[in-house]
């Protein structure tokens, strides 16, 4: 028999960690974050990380647990998530993966292999060197000349992502996007539901630039500066993250405050329609239209809850 799993995943901004914390109590489950930003120490205002008083005592996996120097990918999110998996099943629990990367879910639900091919450290080093030289764009339309579907779905700026899909390309002569559908038409590999909780757009977009305000009061640039501080390098994985990138432009003198806070607004609101265009692209999700609740949290969380029982509850 397959094992449990919830999934409760949707756009930025959505309302995902509040719900998530009513659903882990009402359920007996516990969270593993499904966030590539999250997993870092010392990123807590620009990751929009959960504070310890918000989990009101539901264990959390995979937040807080590297420093930010080190490259967090999907197969080591993918790792981390099944050993905590195997924790929490031990305890008798439910896991509830929680975030809003579409790609770490995917090798979790179902259990994507990536050891068909092993890196090849000389070509990236190349690519990488290409990147510097030229730019992520000129990188982007390499990969768009040899697989335009992996130029779609991976953005410019994920120059690590970009690298990668045009190294499995030149190691098998096959295209990373064709084998990605194939992984994923795949049967998932537990009793899974995939909740994507959503808003209207308009409403979406506002929490989106109100959040950026509160990060900026919070102090984000004063956790940006305190990074560069800890010797994190402009251009490692954790620096790549939205609001981080952006207050290092600032803080170098290359762009204004006004500037910078306009992008993470611009930025964020993309990423979101990103994220929500993918979400579209998955199989048997279940959408929960906040607006179709009347913003009502305890009638979300007891239709989420219907729909588990009688299979995984």
């Amino acid at each position: 028999m397959k094992r449990p799993l919830i999934i409760l995943t949707g756009p930025t901004a959505a309302g995902k960690t509040k719900l998530s914390i009513a659903l882990a109590k009402s359920i007996n489950g516990e969270i593993i974050s499904a966030d590539s930003m999250q997993v870092y120490r010392h990123m807590d205002i620009g990751s929009a990380k959960i504070k310890p008083e918000e989990m009101d005592g539901v264990p959390h996996y995979l937040v807080d647990i590297l420093e930010p120097t080190v490259d967090f990918n999907v197969v080591l999110f993918q790792k981390y998530a099944k050993a905590a998996m195997e924790q929490i099943y031990k305890k008798g629990k439910i896991p509830i993966l929680v975030g809003g990367t579409g790609f770490y879910i995917q090798s979790v639900l179902y259990d994507i292999d990536f050891t068909e091919n092993e890196e090849d450290t000389k070509l990236r080093r190349e690519l990488e060197d290409l990147a510097e030289q030229k730019g992520a764009q000129y990188l982007h339309e390499m990969l768009r000349e040899c697989d335009p579907k992996a130029a779609e779905a991976i953005h410019a700026n994920n120059i690590k992502r970009v690298i990668r899909a045009i190294e499995y390309n030149r190691q098998t002569g096959k295209k990373i996007s064709e084998h990605n559908e194939a992984e994923h038409q795949k049967e998932a590999a537990y009793d899974s539901r995939y909740f994507i909780l959503t808003d209207e757009r308009e409403h979406l977009y506002q929490n989106i630039d109100k959040r950026v305000d509160i990060m900026l009061e919070e102090g984000l640039i004063e956790e940006v500066k305190h990074l560069l501080d800890l010797g994190c390098k402009r251009e490692s994985t954790a620096m790549q993250g939205l609001g981080y990138k952006e207050m290092i432009a600032y803080l170098l003198g290359e762009i204004t405050l006004e500037e910078a806070v306009y992008r993470i607004k611009r930025d964020t609101r993309h990423f979101a329609k990103r994220q929500l265009t993918w979400f579209r692209r998955e199989k048997d999700v279940i959408w929960v239209e906040k607006d179709k609740f009347a913003y009502d949290e305890q009638k979300m969380l007891q239709y989420i809850i219907g729909c588990c029982k009688g299979t995984i509850l």
